[in-house]
C-alpha cells in the first residue's frame, strides 16, 4: 500500500490521464463519484487528487466522460460518433440533434457537407476548445430528407435557375435548359434534385418535375404550400379510378349484419361550407326499468364505416396510408381519400342510408353511462346542421325559454347532456385551452375578404363532448384489462406531461401580470392551478399571450400503440375513432376493433408503431402547411391598408425582433430590431422581453402599442409593421 501511495505522487498528467482514461474503459456502465475514484486507483495526497478532478473536468469537457452529478462520472457511451438530424438554418447556425436526445450541436457551414434541414446525418464530435460551445462535423450524409423543392424559375438565355421558397439554399438551384420541361421565367415549380453539391461542385442541379403557374395566382401559391411540405396537390389518377369502382348501394344482406338505426332520430352538425360529413348523433328516450321517474336517453355517436369500403393493402388504403391526414388549407381541403368516397359514399349525408360503426350509449339525466355498446350500424340522417344554426336554437332557448327550429328538443337535451359531460371532465383535472383560430372570408377567386377568429361555442362543444366520450370508451376497452393481462394493440392518442422547465418559465411569466401558477405538486393540483390562470385572464390584454406561453409549456398529442394516457384531457385512455375520413388512425382503429370483435388475435405492435410514428409526422407536416396558408391569406389580406395605423398588441418577442398582433383583425405582423433606433435592445429570452441598454425601456408580452403597416410581401408572407410614436 504504501509503495501504490509514493507512486502516485510521481504521476505525471499525462500518466494520470492514461489511468483513469483506462479505469472508465474497463467499467463502462458504472457512475463514479470523486472519492470511489481516489480510493479505486490509492490517490491519497492532495495534490494529485486536485489534478484527477482537473482531468475528468476536461474529459467531460472532451465528451469521453458524461458529468453525472457535481462530484460524479461516467463513461461517455455516445462516442465521439453519432447519428441523427441535422437542422439547418437560414442565419447560418445549423446543429445536430443526436438519435435519442433533444439537445442540439452547433454545426458551422464550413463543416456541414451541404447537409439540408432535416437530412439524416453521422457526424464527428469535434475536439472542445476551451471558453467555445460544443460542435459537430458532418461526416456523412446517410438519407436525405426531401429531393424536391419549390420557388421561382429564373431563365436566361444559356441556363436556369430555381431560387428556393425555403431560403435554405446558401445558393440557387441550377437547372440545364434541357431540363425546364416547358418552365418559363417567372414561373413557380418543382425542382428534383439530380445532383448534390460536392467537394468537387459545390453546384446544386435540379430539372424541373412540375410547372404550378405564375407567381402570385392563388391556385398556384396553394400548390406550392403543399409542394414545399412534400404534400399532394393532386389525386393520382388510378386512385380515383379505384374509388370510383365502389358502389354506396347497401345490399339486404349488409342491412341485416347491423344494428338498424334508420327510424332513430339522427342528425349531422358541421362547419356549413363543410362536405365530409364523419360522424353522426342520434337520440331517443327509452323507458328507465329500475326508476319509472327518471329518464334515460340513448345516444349513438355514429361514424362512417370507411374500413368497409376501404380495404387494407388497396391502391386506395395505400394513398390514404401514405397521405394520414386530410390537409385544411384556408381556401381548400386537400381530401385523405378521394372526393367519391369522402364526399359521398362515405359522407353522412342527409335522407341517405349510410353504413356506420357506433358507440351507442345508455345515459341518464346528469349524462352517466348506464350501458354502452361497439356495433356495426346502418343509419339515415334526418338533418344536417351548421354549427351556426344549432347555436342559434341553444341560444334563443336559454334567452327565452322557447323551443323553436328542427330538432329543438333533442338539440337541447344532448347540450345539457354534453354539459355535464364537460362540467365532469374538467372537474376531473382536463385542461382548458379554448383557443380561438385565426379564420379568413374569401370570395370566388380565393382572395381574402375578411379575417377574424372564430371561437368555439355550446354548440361546437356539444359535437365535442360526444365524440371524446367515445375515443375514450373505446380506448378504454381494448387498453384497460385486469391484473396479469396484456391489453391488445391499439393505435392511442397520448399526451404527456408538461416540461417543467418550460412550466416553471409560465409561472415566472405569469407573476408579471399578477398570476400565481404552481409550476409543481401533483399533475391535479397543477391542472387546477392552470385552469384558474386561464380563467383569471380571460377577457384581460394579455389573455392571448398568457394562453400561448401557456401552451409553449404543453406537450405535443401523438400517435403511438405504447399508452401513457392524456395529460391534457385527463383520460388515462384515449383514441382517435370519431373521424376515419379525414384521419388515418382512426382507419387503423375501426380494423382493429372490427378483428377483435371477430375473437382475432392482438395485432404486431412494432408494425402499428412505425403506422403511428407516421402519422404523427404527417400531422405536424399539415399543420405547417395550414399555419403557411393563413400567413399567406394574412399578408393578402394586409395588402391593401399598407401605410394605415391600429391598435395592437405585441404578441412575440425574438432576438431580431417583435411580432405585433392588430387588435381588430389578428393580423400578426414584424417590427424589426433595426426600426427600434431609440436605443440598443437586449433580448432576454426568459422573460419573453427585449431591454434598452440605455434607457433600460422595456417591450413585454402583450404590451399594448400602435403600429403602422409598412411593407406586405405575399411572396415570402413577411408583414412588416413600424410603431407608431405615442
Amino acid at each position: 500500500m504504501g509503495k501504490g501511495r509514493n507512486t502516485t505522487k510521481r504521476l505525471t498528467k499525462k500518466q494520470l490521464t492514461e489511468l483513469l482514461q483506462d479505469f472508465f474503459t474497463r467499467h463502462p456502465q458504472e457512475t463514479f463519484s470523486f472519492k470511489q475514484v481516489f480510493k479505486q486507483l490509492r490517490l491519497d495526497t492532495h495534490p494529485v487528487k486536485m489534478l484527477a478532478v482537473d482531468i475528468m473536468e476536461t474529459m467531460a469537457w472532451d465528451d469521453f466522460l458524461s458529468k453525472v452529478s457535481e462530484n460524479s462520472y461516467r463513461l461517455n457511451l455516445g462516442g465521439q460518433t453519432q447519428e441523427g438530424t441535422f437542422i439547418r438554418k437560414v442565419n447560418g447556425k445549423n446543429s445536430f440533434i443526436a438519435d435519442g436526445s433533444d439537445k442540439p450541436v452547433f454545426v458551422a457551414e464550413r463543416n456541414s457537407m451541404f447537409a439540408l434541414n432535416g437530412d439524416r446525418v453521422q457526424v464527428t464530435f469535434m475536439a472542445r476548445r476551451r471558453h467555445h460551445i460544443k460542435e459537430a462535423m458532418v461526416t456523412k450524409i446517410i438519407r436525405r430528407a426531401h429531393d424536391q423543392f419549390v420557388g421561382t424559375l429564373k431563365v436566361e438565355r444559356d441556363f436556369a435557375f430555381l431560387v428556393s421558397d425555403s431560403k435554405m439554399f446558401a445558393q440557387d438551384i441550377f437547372i440545364p435548359k434541357r431540363k425546364l420541361n416547358k418552365g418559363k421565367d417567372g414561373d413557380k415549380a418543382v425542382v428534383k434534385i439530380i445532383e448534390w453539391p460536392s467537394m468537387e461542385s459545390k453546384n446544386i442541379v435540379g430539372e424541373v418535375v412540375d410547372v404550378l403557374g405564375k407567381v402570385g395566382e392563388n391556385d398556384t401559391e396553394m400548390h406550392a404550400i403543399l409542394a414545399q411540405y412534400g404534400l399532394p396537390y393532386k389525386y393520382p389518377k388510378a386512385v380515383e379510378e379505384a374509388a370510383k369502382k365502389i358502389s354506396g348501394d347497401i345490399s339486404p344482406e349488409e342491412i341485416k349484419r347491423r344494428e338498424d338505426f334508420r327510424d332513430v332520430t339522427t342528425f349531422t352538425i358541421d362547419p356549413y361550407d363543410a362536405k365530409d360529413f364523419d360522424d353522426a348523433l342520434s337520440i331517443r328516450e327509452i323507458v328507465n326499468s329500475k326508476l319509472s321517474n327518471s329518464k334515460l336517453y340513448e345516444v349513438g355517436v355514429h361514424i362512417a364505416d370507411v374500413s368497409h369500403y376501404v380495404k387494407e393493402g388497396s391502391i386506395i388504403d395505400k394513398e390514404a396510408q401514405k397521405r394520414a391526414t386530410s390537409v385544411y388549407l384556408v381556401d381548400r381541403t386537400i381530401p385523405m381519400l378521394p372526393e367519391h368516397l369522402c364526399n359521398y359514399i362515405c359522407s353522412l349525408r342527409p335522407d341517405e342510408e349510410k353504413l356506420c360503426y357506433s358507440v351507442v350509449f345508455v345515459l341518464d339525466a346528469e349524462a352517466k353511462i348506464q350501458s354502452w355498446r361497439l356495433v356495426h350500424t346502418v343509419i339515415r340522417s334526418n338533418r344536417r346542421f351548421a354549427y351556426e344554426e344549432v347555436q342559434e336554437i341553444l341560444e334563443k332557448y336559454y334567452r327565452t325559454g322557447k323551443k323553436e327550429g328542427d330538432y329543438a328538443e333533442e338539440l337541447i337535451v344532448l347540450d345539457a347532456l354534453a354539459k355535464s359531460l364537460r362540467q365532469r371532465r374538467f372537474a376531473a383535472g382536463a385542461m382548458k385551452f379554448d383557443s380561438a383560430e385565426l379564420h379568413f372570408d374569401v370570395d370566388e377567386n380565393g382572395k381574402p375578404i375578411r379575417a377574424y377568429y372564430k371561437k368555439s361555442l355550446d354548440a361546437n362543444q356539444l359535437i365535442e363532448e360526444f365524440m371524446l366520450l367515445a375515443n375514450r370508451q373505446v380506448a378504454e376497452s381494448i387498453g384497460k384489462v385486469k391484473k396479469g393481462q396484456k391489453a391488445k394493440t391499439l393505435p392511442y392518442r397520448i399526451h404527456d406531461q408538461p416540461d417543467p422547465t418550460k412550466l416553471d418559465r409560465l409561472r415566472q411569466f405569469a407573476a408579471k401580470f399578477g398570476y400565481k401558477v404552481k409550476a409543481d405538486g401533483s399533475r391535479s393540483q397543477i391542472t387546477k392551478s392552470l385552469n384558474k390562470l386561464m380563467d383569471d385572464s380571460e377577457g384581460r390584454r394579455e389573455q392571448s399571450v398568457i394562453q400561448m406561453v401557456a401552451l409553449r409549456a404543453m406537450m405535443k398529442a401523438k400517435y403511438s400503440v405504447h399508452n401513457i394516457g392524456h395529460y391534457g384531457l385527463a383520460f388515462d385512455y384515449y383514441t382517435h375513432f370519431t373521424s376515419p375520413i379525414r384521419r388515418y388512425p382512426d382507419t387503423m382503429v375501426h380494423r382493429l376493433l372490427t378483428r377483435y370483435q371477430d375473437g382475432g388475435r392482438s395485432a404486431n405492435r412494432d408494425h402499428y408503431e412505425e403506422l403511428c410514428e407516421h402519422c404523427s409526422d404527417q400531422e405536424q407536416i399539415a399543420q405547417q402547411a395550414e399555419r403557411d396558408s393563413i400567413k399567406y391569406k394574412m399578408v393578402e389580406y394586409m395588402s391593401q391598408f399598407i401605410g394605415d395605423e391600429f391598435d395592437a398588441h405585441i404578441s412575440g418577442i425574438t432576438s431580431y425582433g417583435i411580432y405585433a398582433e392588430i387588435d381588430e383583425n389578428h393580423c400578426e405582423g414584424m417590427i424589426s430590431m433595426h426600426d427600434l433606433d431609440d436605443d440598443y435592445y437586449d433580448f432576454d429570452e426568459k422573460n419573453y422581453e427585449l431591454v434598452g441598454r440605455r434607457h433600460h425601456h422595456k417591450y413585454q408580452l402583450g404590451d399594448p402599442i400602435r403600429i403602422i403597416v409598412r411593407r406586405a410581401n405575399v411572396e415570402r408572407r413577411q408583414l412588416d409593421f413600424e410603431l407608431v410614436d405615442m
